[in-house]
């Protein structure tokens, strides 16, 4: 299967027997379309590929390599930073479920399982893998951040040290009555 053809698999179709292979590629417009989406820079490459494979009668398992080169903007600098990504991608589909009911719900501690949709859209499964994936603060090499300096005139600025709760204690207990300086 390639980029161009249908990405989205009715499961009841599939071999009940045998694995279903896939492979995605996206071209350079779907990659742009994808990388708009994430609101990261760009998509330089993007592969998805791996198999459908079925368990007993209706369950199923993904599972999948997702290779990219993905570019986001520094959080230092915001210069271009080129990102390698390799991550295995595995999702269990299932058919009894039990749906979560009230306000609070437990989040399950295997969670790659999900309820067994009719069909499943495997780019939108790559899409999602690649969002999990990306890296929440990427850095241009050498980029360091030093700190804000910004305050009005006439007004000392924040600093580390004169937000911290007790940092003026021992000048107030210098200047106590009773104390010997």
């Amino acid at each position: 299967m390639t980029a161009k053809q249908s990405q989205t698999l009715r499961l009841s179709d599939l071999s009940a027997r045998k694995p279903t292979r896939f492979a995605l590629t996206p071209g350079a417009d779907e990659r742009a379309a994808i990388a708009a989406e994430l609101g990261i820079l760009g998509i330089e490459a993007l592969g998805f590929r791996g198999a459908l494979t079925p368990r007993g009668r209706q369950d199923w398992t993904l599972e999948a390599d997702l290779a990219a080169r993905v570019v986001q903007a520094c959080v230092v600098t915001t210069e271009p930073v080129a990102t390698d990504l390799a991550e295995k991608v595995v999702r269990s589909y299932v058919a009894d479920l039990p749906e979560a009911e009230g306000e609070e719900v437990e989040m399950p501690e295997d969670d790659s399982i999900e309820s067994l949709p009719a069909t499943l859209d495997l780019a939108a499964v790559m899409a999602e893998a690649l969002a999990l994936a990306l890296p929440q603060y990427p850095r241009a090499p050498g980029a360091e951040f030093a700190g804000l300096d910004h305050a009005g005139e006439g007004v000392d600025a924040l600093t580390d040290e004169s937000v911290k709760p007790f940092a003026g204690l021992s000048d107030l207990l210098k200047k106590a009555p009773g104390k010997d300086d």
